[in-house]
C-alpha cells in the first residue's frame, strides 16, 4: 500500500525540518513548503492525501488560503490547522465544518499522528460549500453581531450607562449590507439620512459623542469577528475590498450622526 502524501506547510525553518522528519519517520510521505505560493504551486501539480498547515505563514490568515486552495482543487484530502495563538481556537471551532481538525502549537507530535491516521481511516470526500460574498454572511449572521455588540457595549463601563438600541447596531449592519450590494449593483439604494436620525436621537437621550464613537468602534471589532470566523467560505479575492467598504460605511455614518448631533444640540441652545 502506498505512504499516504502529506504537504505540511510552516514558514518556520525548524518545524519543517522537524515535523515532516518526523511524519516520515512513520511511514508517511512528506513535501514541505515555506510560503503560501509554494503551497499552492504544490497543490496545483501533485496529488495530497493530508494537508497541514500554520495558521499564519507570514502573514496571520494565510492559512485559510492554502486550506481553500485545497478544499477546492483536491476536495478529497484531510486538511489540518496550527495555530500558534491559542485565544484564536474559539474561530477554529466555529469552522471546523470546514477544516477537519486543529492543533495549538507547541505541536504535540503524538497527538498529530493520532489526528492523521483517525481522519485518514474516517474520511469522506468533502463537499466545499460555495463562495459566498461578506453580505451573505452579515445578512445571515447579523442578530449574532448585534448580540456580540451589545455584549461589549455592557463590559464598557461607561457604555453600560448610556442608552444606545439594539436598533442602532441593526439598522447600521443592514445598511452596510446595502453598502456592499450597491458596491456590485448600482442600482441598490443607499440613504445617509438613517445616520442623521441617529445623530439627532443620541443628542436627544443625551448619549456623549465619545460614547457614540466607541459604540461604532465594537460594533466593527463585531462584524470583524464574524468575518474572520467566515473566512474559508468567503471570496477570497472580495475579502479587502469589502471589509475596505464596510470601514468607509462607519466612518461616514459616524460623520454623520456627529454632524447631525451638533446640529440638534445647536437648535436646543
Amino acid at each position: 500500500m502506498a505512504a499516504a502524501r502529506i504537504l505540511f506547510v510552516d514558514d518556520e525553518p525548524a518545524l519543517r525540518l522537524t515535523i515532516p522528519a518526523i511524519l516520515r519517520m512513520h511511514g508517511f510521505d512528506v513535501k514541505a513548503a515555506a510560503d503560501v505560493g509554494e503551497a499552492l504551486r504544490l497543490i496545483q501539480e501533485q496529488a495530497f492525501d493530508v494537508l497541514i498547515s500554520d495558521l499564519n505563514i507570514g502573514e496571520p490568515g494565510d492559512g485559510f488560503v492554502v486550506v481553500s486552495a485545497m478544499r477546492r482543487i483536491q476536495p478529497d484530502a484531510v486538511t489540518i490547522i496550527i495555530t500558534g495563538f491559542p485565544a484564536f481556537e474559539t474561530a477554529l471551532q466555529a469552522i471546523r465544518s470546514q477544516v477537519d481538525d486543529y492543533l495549538v502549537k507547541p505541536t504535540d507530535a503524538d497527538r498529530l499522528l493520532e489526528m492523521i491516521d483517525q481522519h485518514l481511516h474516517s474520511r469522506e470526500p468533502h463537499r466545499p460549500l460555495p463562495a459566498r460574498h461578506i453580505s451573505q454572511v452579515l445578512t445571515e449572521r447579523s442578530e449574532e453581531i448585534v448580540q456580540r455588540w451589545r455584549e461589549r457595549c455592557e463590559a464598557h463601563s461607561d457604555l453600560r450607562r448610556t442608552r444606545i438600541p439594539d436598533d442602532y447596531a441593526t439598522e447600521l449592519v443592514q445598511e452596510l449590507v446595502h453598502r456592499l450590494r450597491r458596491h456590485r449593483d448600482s442600482a441598490c439604494p443607499v440613504g445617509r439620512q438613517q445616520s442623521a436620525e441617529r445623530g439627532r436621537q443620541c443628542q436627544q437621550r443625551g448619549d456623549p459623542i465619545p460614547m457614540m464613537v466607541e459604540a461604532n468602534r465594537l460594533l466593527r471589532n463585531a462584524i470583524a469577528d464574524v468575518v474572520q470566523e467566515n473566512l474559508l467560505v468567503l471570496h477570497v479575492s472580495y475579502i479587502i475590498p469589502d471589509m475596505m467598504q464596510i470601514s468607509d460605511g462607519l466612518d461616514e455614518d459616524m460623520q454623520d450622526c456627529i454632524r447631525a448631533y451638533l446640529d440638534a444640540e445647536r437648535r436646543a441652545a
